[in-house]
């Protein structure tokens, strides 16, 4: 059986491997701030929800804006098609009008993207 490397055809990655590709990218110029931020971010959307936590990130800006513009542009991509951050106003639009069930599945994919971010921030710096 012949591999994707054998025939020279790219492999199609999953979607954990683009996550994880994404967050690798996403963390590669990442200071202990950032890392601090990716750990702590999961933990702040169960306790206050997706849309606080990215107006808490606007407002605060520095690390917190970088990281939400990451999370915004990994959710435009996997929801819109679109690989690119649409901005925070925009972004807030869309989720405000979302449907229920849509809100929820974007939520539960930027709980998926940042548990990737954490790994891959956390295994950047050193573990630091």
């Amino acid at each position: 059986m012949a591999t994707a490397t054998e025939t020279k055809q790219p492999a199609r990655l999953t979607l954990e491997q683009q996550r994880a590709q994404d967050a690798w990218r996403c963390a590669e110029r990442y200071n202990k701030d950032h890392v601090n931020l990716a750990k702590g971010l999961p933990a702040l959307i169960m306790n206050g929800g997706l849309m606080q936590v990215l107006a808490f990130c606007h407002e605060k800006s520095g690390a917190y804006e970088v990281v939400a513009q990451q999370l915004r542009a990994w959710l435009n991509k996997r929801f819109n098609g679109v690989d690119r951050d649409p901005g925070f106003e925009v972004f807030m639009q869309d989720l405000m009008n979302a449907a229920p069930r849509d809100y929820q599945m974007i939520t539960a994919e930027a709980f998926a993207w940042l548990k990737w971010l954490r790994q891959m921030a956390s295994a950047r710096k050193g573990g630091n």
